[in-house]
């Protein structure tokens, strides 16, 4: 389990294809001193299991699969990655909770810089256009972010400075392919919804309204 909360960006050292596999090398000073063999980290989104580490760098195996699913296929050496270790329990959580748990990839369509924040619109593939909502929680190369513009096809988010500093997202450009999680709660909504089929009936008790209250789905704009 993750929050979303980038600790480190690594700079990828290391690309050995093993068969179907793919060990990756990635180095990160100054947040490895508690990681230990078998720990889960998020690197630009995926959850992976840490099979070596030394004092600044650590390595991961990756499977067909999620060397299918993810970007991770296609990094090459110097790449830099968004990094965070597994959540403590008690700990703070200051973004959303983040599985690592990849729901596929999207391009950067456009891109608008104003001063030193940023304005990103992203594709949106339609079998997870059910799962964003405006004003919710998306996941993006394990960043949390609230999106802030949605329609069929696309959907929007804006960058901070801080972000935009602290993680990679600064350095994406127009036609960047990047991973995408979607809310875990917003996935529980409409597995509940294509289950009953009821989803705005007041009858079976689950409608917009209700979902919205409840913190399931985003408020409307005043503006």
């Amino acid at each position: 389990m993750f929050t979303g909360i980038v600790e480190a960006v690594g700079t990828v050292e290391e690309l050995e294809r093993r068969g179907t596999s793919q060990r990756t090398t990635v180095r990160c000073p100054g947040i490895l001193d508690e990681v230990r063999l078998g720990d889960s980290m998020c690197i630009d989104g995926v959850c992976q299991t840490v099979v070596a580490v030394t004092s600044d760098a650590f390595a991961f195996e990756s499977v067909p699969e999620t060397l299918r699913l993810t970007t991770i296929g296609s990094w090459r050496r110097g790449r830099r990655v968004n990094v965070e270790r597994s959540l403590k329990v008690g700990a703070r959580l200051s973004g959303h909770w983040v599985l690592g748990h990849v729901d596929g990839v999207i391009a950067l369509l456009e891109r608008s810089d104003a001063g030193d924040s940023a304005e990103l619109r992203f594709s949106l593939p339609n079998e997870l256009a059910p799962q964003v909502a405006r004003k919710g929680s998306v996941a993006i190369d394990g960043v949390s972010l609230t999106v802030t513009g949605l329609d069929d096809r696309s959907f929007g988010i804006a960058l901070i400075p801080f972000t935009l500093v602290h993680t990679t997202l600064g350095e994406k450009r127009v036609g960047d392919r990047l991973n995408i999680e979607t809310d875990v709660l917003a996935k529980y909504v409409v597995r509940l919804t294509e289950r009953t089929g009821r989803f705005g009936d007041a009858s079976s008790g689950v409608t917009e309204s209700l979902l919205e209250q409840a913190g399931f789905l985003g408020g409307k704009s005043s503006g």
